[in-house]
């Protein structure tokens, strides 16, 4: 019988060690799309950006961690296998479309999707080379609130601003002109109504804004193409209940598409603090009212705005009806609380759900902060609308050292961090010295 159990365990171990070699990205695809990427940014070489793109590129498997590169690191962590380099990449970190020093060596990292899909996996390296090429040209990148993108006003606003960027887009001449003011004057009402939050979308349209922009562009090989995937890429976050984690990536790539249209030298983009808006306000020498709410309504009319108010009316009762079905999970008792001081988020923007003035419901989220890292694969998490404290259910929460689990998540905390009961609740909290 004992023999038996050893034989059944082993065939199932040399399964699962089948299942992992079976896995598409095998060295002979990841070898393929190297060279695809490679091929991708030579044929650019520079033109956008001043500099040619390609560099050292990580892709990481999120469910092994495994990492597939194509060189070596410089402390020799990664190792050879049929002509690319492989590892594992440490759990503690989280795995987005970033750049990262992994060995001394800067990677672009980049998710590796679940099933292969050519576009995803080419257009995911280019967004990471582009960060690494921000970060080679002393570009910093901090942390943005735009939580203000999923009250009613400001999605109304923005509504309007991309359909007269998709017309403006789409058009030329006067009628081009024309469109690209509205959706100036639709962007400076909005500016108007949330001045604080102003600085942070100018960070965030710029970040991935541009990062959206650049794969798109050396991903497509005419401009139908281009606007095909651009306006897909639109739709997608058009759709979604919540813009304050999404907006920005097609925001500032909408943009982007008018100052390519127009010739800009994009080499001069230095900064995350770049204002795309202005920088078309400028090219396209447009003349704004000095309030633009004063003329912005009598404009909307000419953009649906009966429709969009019928689409924020339906979203606002999906909301209400979810937020009864959803907030007992986080605001009622035992919520181990952490709070946000340096965060870095992994998530889709499919995932998250606006539950009104208690915050944002991420379904499944990745989060690095001082305090360790925290993997929520399901029951999801709440986040202030602050962006400053995080509410996890402690349904079932079980600690082992500095490894804490609960129903659908774990916590791996640092060392000088631990988890405190407070009031029945639970607080990750900073040891004193």
């Amino acid at each position: 019988m004992t023999r038996l159990i050893i034989i059944s365990v082993l065939l199932l171990l040399i399964g699962c060690r089948q299942e992992v070699e079976e896995s598409y990205f095998n060295p002979e695809k990841a070898k393929m799309y190297f060279k695809k990427i490679e091929d991708i940014c030579n044929k650019d070489n520079g033109r956008l950006w001043g500099k040619n793109l390609h560099g050292p590129i990580m892709f990481v498997d999120r469910s092994t961690r495994k990492i597939t590169a194509s060189q070596p690191d410089d402390s020799g962590i990664l190792k050879e296998k049929e002509g690319i380099y492989t590892g594992f990449y440490p759990r503690e970190l989280i795995i987005n479309n970033i750049a990262i020093t992994f060995g001394g060596t800067l990677f672009a990292l980049s998710p590796l999707p679940g099933e292969e899909d050519e576009y995803r996996i080419v257009s995911r390296a280019i967004h990471s080379l582009f960060h690494r090429y921000q970060e080679t040209i002393g570009y910093t990148t901090s942390a943005y609130n735009t939580m203000n993108m999923d009250e009613k006003n400001a999605r109304l606003w923005i509504k309007l601003e991309w359909k007269a960027l998709r017309k403006a887009i789409n058009s030329a001449g006067e009628e081009q002109q024309v469109a690209i003011r509205d959706a100036l004057i639709f962007r400076g009402s909005n500016r108007e109504l949330y001045q604080k939050f102003a600085d942070d979308e100018t960070r965030f349209e710029n970040s991935e804004g541009l990062a959206t922009f650049t794969y798109i562009l050396l991903c497509t090989s005419t401009p139908e193409d281009y606007k095909r995937r651009l306006f897909e890429n639109l739709e997608r976050v058009y759709s979604l209940q919540s813009y304050a984690r999404s907006y920005g990536f097609i925001h500032g790539a909408l943009y982007a598409t008018l100052l390519y249209q127009k010739g800009y030298d994009f080499s001069t983009i230095r900064s995350e603090n770049t204002d795309l808006g202005n920088l078309v306000k400028e090219l396209y020498n447009i003349q704004l009212p000095v309030i633009c709410r004063d003329v912005a309504g009598s404009l909307a009319v000419n953009y649906g705005i009966e429709t969009i108010y019928k689409e924020e009316e339906k979203r606002d009762l999906d909301i209400k009806g979810r937020i009864q079905k959803e907030v007992g999970d986080f605001t009622e008792k035992p919520v181990v609380f952490l709070e946000l001081e340096s965060p870095y988020f992994d998530f889709e923007p499919e995932d998250i759900r606006s539950l009104d003035t208690l915050g944002t419901l991420y379904r499944t989220i990745r989060v690095s902060d001082n305090w360790g890292k925290l993997t929520v694969d399901r029951g999801g998490c709440l986040i202030s609308n602050n962006m400053k404290i995080l509410r996890i259910t402690a349904k079932g929460i079980n600690e082992e050292k500095n490894r804490i689990t609960g129903e659908g998540w774990h916590l791996i905390l640092k060392n000088g961090w631990r988890l405190v009961p407070v009031d029945e609740n639970y607080l990750v909290s900073r040891l004193m010295p």
